[in-house]
């Protein structure tokens, strides 16, 4: 069947809208109708060579859309089956037997090439493969080959248009703390950048009863939406943060969140630590970042550790935060704007650029 993709061919060019060839699911896959998909900070640091990928590739990894075919050996999912799309893992290596995808032994040739675990693609233009596996998924595109173990089934009442970001942005916040740090109530937690993944985080945060709970940024906006989700106290980032956190924490926060992948903020995020003290990496830094340490500073039980989708199991942990949402409990409904799929550019120049959206999510045609 024929599909319509956005493809990055090059560093910073406008994605180019093709019609592509679909080959039809192997036995362990499914093709799926994308409804909606997010655009996440990564598609745009991969479009613009900020993470080096190979190019040309069709991007997009917060997909959320409605079942149309399974393969013959698929077993739990069906046709009009409703489902949110994560990354791909062999399923039988050792972090993945333990619950830990995102570190799977095949996680690069499985997410980060854009081909199958074979070296093949779903997707074709013309006779030459395309690229069209990215974060197994590939969902800035209007149908998708993805294997079964992408396609996580959600209720049929939830919005799917606006369920797609619990794949990647909220898994990844809400589990970075819930899961990779695990703070107990009253502990101090500090949030470095409040795109999705760090507004995630402080929800999460929030969940554990973490308090104070201090959120750091750029922009006032996005200052003001943290505290509409509880953040107690917001900062403008600047080099006064550091001293301005062990005031309010009285020595230096318990946890930290980096989530913007600014050099200087991983940095401070270690820095404002008191001891003991963990601080989490989940931001995309630039291609070959080096960030120094003051090793006489992390003597004192302080550490940092670089965290990859929450340390989640997608399969049970995207139902939780769909309940979670349903409930009240995760509201990143108050920070979503909705494009068509052909606006595109606009909608990550008024994320990525101006900044005035914090979670683009494309409407499929």
């Amino acid at each position: 069947m024929r599909a319509q993709a956005a493809v990055a061919r090059a560093a910073g060019a406008p994605f180019e809208f093709l019609s592509v060839a679909l080959e039809d699911p192997r036995p362990d896959e499914v093709r799926v109708r994308l409804v909606a998909t997010g655009i996440c900070h990564t598609d745009v640091a991969v479009r613009n060579q900020d993470v080096l990928l190979p190019l040309p590739m069709v991007l997009g990894h917060e997909g959320a859309g409605v079942v149309e075919a399974v393969g013959s050996d698929v077993r739990g999912l069906v046709e009009g089956d409703h489902v949110v799309l994560t990354g791909d893992a062999c399923g039988s290596c050792r972090s993945c037997l333990r619950g830990l995808p995102s570190y799977c032994a095949e996680f690069i040739e499985r997410n980060l090439t854009g081909w199958r675990i074979d070296g093949s693609s779903p997707m074709r233009v013309g006779d030459t493969a395309l690229r069209g596996r990215f974060v197994g998924q590939s969902s800035f595109a209007s149908h998708t080959i993805v294997s079964a173990r992408s396609a996580v089934r959600v209720a049929r009442d939830l919005p799917l248009e606006l369920l797609g970001p619990l794949g990647c942005g909220l898994t990844t916040g809400v589990g970075t703390v819930l899961n990779a740090l695990k703070p107990s109530p009253g502990a101090s937690l500090v949030i470095f950048g409040a795109g999705t993944v760090g507004l995630a985080a402080l929800m999460g945060a929030r969940l554990c009863g973490a308090d104070p709970l201090i959120v750091v940024d750029t922009r006032d906006a996005r200052l003001e939406m943290a505290r509409t989700l509880g953040a107690t106290h917001t900062l403008r980032a600047g080099d006064s943060v550091v001293s301005a956190i062990r005031e309010i924490t009285s020595g230096g926060a318990d946890f930290a969140v980096e989530c913007s992948g600014a050099p200087i903020a991983v940095r401070q995020a270690v820095d404002c630590l008191g001891r003991p003290g963990m601080a989490a990496q989940v931001g995309a830094t630039p291609a070959a970042t080096e960030v120094a340490l003051d090793m006489d500073h992390m003597g004192f039980g302080r550490g940092l550790k670089g965290v990859v989708m929450g340390d989640a199991t997608p399969q049970t942990f995207i139902p939780f935060l769909a309940t979670l949402f349903r409930r009240g409990q995760l509201p990143f409904d108050r920070f979503v704007r909705f494009y068509p799929f052909a606006e595109i550019e606009a909608a990550i120049h008024d994320s990525a650029v101006t900044g005035e959206v914090i979670k683009p999510i494309l409407r499929m045609p």
